[in-house]
């Protein structure tokens, strides 16, 4: 997809510009978690040291939080292009998109930041086996023998602000994008107008559903193999499929992947 992007013009908006940005927090975290799963499928010697863990957890929280800001600002952008249509270019600049991004990386990296810290001041005594498929922040609390009130409180009330801010605001948005749908007169903007939106409310649908998911799981040891295939979801699935998601309806991407293809077979 951001190759895809960046190699037609007609795809330098601010809506393909915020698509491509979420590929690429895509690629990252799942480039974090699912090479060095595989390898634990093939090897019997399955250690990872506590810096190489800590440093896992440390970027993939920064990308999946995030991937979770930008699916809200292109929400964002949904709404001022369906709501605001001959402001879009004045209300979206730039400036504007780029701050919006950069603000999601930050945030991301800062919650980042207190999660990692907050693990290394805990205590962990010999080896030690993670109950998970990577280095999950519940499963490290669960293996210190340190208090973990705080880092348990810590992860409540981000990963709460951070679900219920993203999700309200994305529901508010496409509240105002239906009416305003709902009040157009033509058959053909309507459907138009639906099927852009139909992309990035699956790959919300998919996201921020499994997350509420594990959110409703009880804490109990049996629960656990139910947690480990809905984190695959997230950490695996979610990342495959958006591509998939944003291009099969997409009929800009369509014709440039289908030139890019035939330019190629042509040259040979």
């Amino acid at each position: 997809m951001v190759a895809i992007i960046k190699i037609n013009p007609r795809l330098h908006t601010s809506m393909y510009f915020f698509l491509s940005r979420l590929s690429f927090a895509d690629f990252c975290y799942s480039s974090i978690i699912a090479p060095k799963t595989m390898v634990n499928l093939m090897v019997e010697d399955r250690t990872i040291s506590f810096v190489d863990c800590v440093m896992q957890y440390f970027f993939f929280c920064t990308f999946v939080v995030t991937e979770s800001f930008l699916l809200l600002v292109m929400a964002y952008d949904h709404f001022v292009a369906i709501c605001n249509p001959l402001l879009y270019m004045v209300s979206m600049p730039q400036r504007l998109c780029v701050t919006l991004v950069v603000g999601s990386y930050v945030w991301g990296t800062t919650c980042s930041l207190t999660f990692t810290c907050s693990v290394r001041k805990l205590s962990f005594q010999g080896s030690n086996t993670i109950d998970h498929f990577f280095c999950e922040f519940s499963s490290l609390l669960s293996l210190s023998c340190s208090d973990t009130y705080l880092n348990q409180l810590l992860l409540f009330i981000f990963s709460t602000f951070n679900e219920v801010s993203t999700l309200c605001i994305i529901l508010l948005s496409y509240v105002f994008i239906v009416v305003t749908i709902l009040k157009m007169r033509s058959a053909c903007c309507r459907c138009r107008a639906f099927s852009t939106c139909a992309s990035h409310l699956t790959a919300i649908s998919i996201f921020h559903g499994t997350i509420l998911f594990l959110c409703c799981v009880p804490n109990s040891t049996t629960s656990r193999h139910t947690v480990k295939v809905a984190s695959v979801f997230y950490t695996v699935v979610t990342p495959m499929l958006n591509p998939l998601i944003y291009s099969l309806k997409n009929k800009d991407v369509k014709d440039t992947v289908s030139k890019s293809m035939g330019s190629k077979l042509f040259s040979y």
